[in-house]
């Protein structure tokens, strides 16, 4: 089969700018086919489904921060919150219609947060809210983004273990939110030697996971990072093979309307 389409979401007008260049490019080194999905493309489409139907997989990236009014709770006027309400009602949208049909996703950052937002889950609006040093979860200027910014721990037998291949690991970190209260259908798999959760996995569904560090920022010089890729990349064609042989993808194609709902990546 050709490449797996792997859809990009961003921030309006992001898609150019150079850090937001290594989700494709990671995306690309692994075999796939990076398409960006801003807020408005994916607002405009008459459904999620009517997206979804063009990829054969999700990536949910870093950025804002997401309006606690999705889950439960106001702003707290200390807690330095800054959202893209935009942004918010297109991912939350697309991320519960992904899951629903079981295309692989991929979250990251603000794409941990926003995976288990959209399962019911909430988060602390910001880590100094908590007992611990939060300057750790915010790497300093003078390190590489690659560079590892503190260490994580991974459950046994977890998909995030089998990935980073074993129980350790050393990760950037560039953050001031977490996960707070986790989603139902999700289980804790990594979190850092404080207690912050660092990943989260679907319990029941094929690949859906999020992490809360940056590894497309670390693939250049990680090849244990680029495992996160590989597999979304495998899960995605075994999808693409699922939807066209159930006939989803066509259905969905010939229920669209005329206009566009994606864009091309800057490479």
């Amino acid at each position: 089969m050709n490449a797996p389409r792997i859809g990009i979401t961003t921030t309006a007008g992001r898609s150019a700018k150079e850090r937001e260049r290594y989700y494709a490019q990671a995306v690309t080194a692994a075999g796939g086919d990076p398409v960006w999905l801003e807020p408005s493309l994916i607002l405009a489409a008459r459904t999620p489904e009517e997206v979804l139907s063009e990829l054969d997989g999700l990536v949910l990236t870093g950025g804002a921060d997401i309006d606690p009014r999705y889950y439960g709770e106001i702003v707290r006027p200390d807690a330095g919150v800054k959202i893209d309400a935009q942004r918010d009602a297109a991912e939350l949208l697309i991320t519960r219609a992904a899951l629903a049909s079981d295309m692989p996703i991929f979250g990251i950052c603000r794409g941990i947060q926003t995976l288990n937002v959209a399962g019911g889950g909430s988060l602390h609006q910001d880590l100094r809210e908590l007992p611990i040093e939060a300057a750790v979860h915010w790497q300093a200027r003078t390190k590489e983004d690659w560079e590892a910014a503190h260490s994580v721990t991974v459950t046994k037998g977890s998909r995030v273990a089998a990935l980073l291949g074993g129980r350790q690991a050393e990760v950037n970190s560039f953050h001031h939110q977490a996960v707070k209260a986790v989603a139902a259908d999700f289980v804790v798999t990594a979190q850092a030697p404080d207690g912050v959760v660092e990943a989260i996995e679907h319990r029941s569904h094929p690949f859906a996971l999020g992490v809360q560090w940056h590894p497309e920022r670390m693939v250049s010089h990680s090849a244990v990072q680029r495992k996160f890729f590989e597999a979304l990349m495998d899960a995605a064609r075994i999808h693409g093979l699922w939807a066209a042989g159930t006939g989803r993808k066509e259905a969905a194609k010939d229920s669209r309307s005329a206009k566009s709902t994606t864009s091309r990546p800057h490479k």
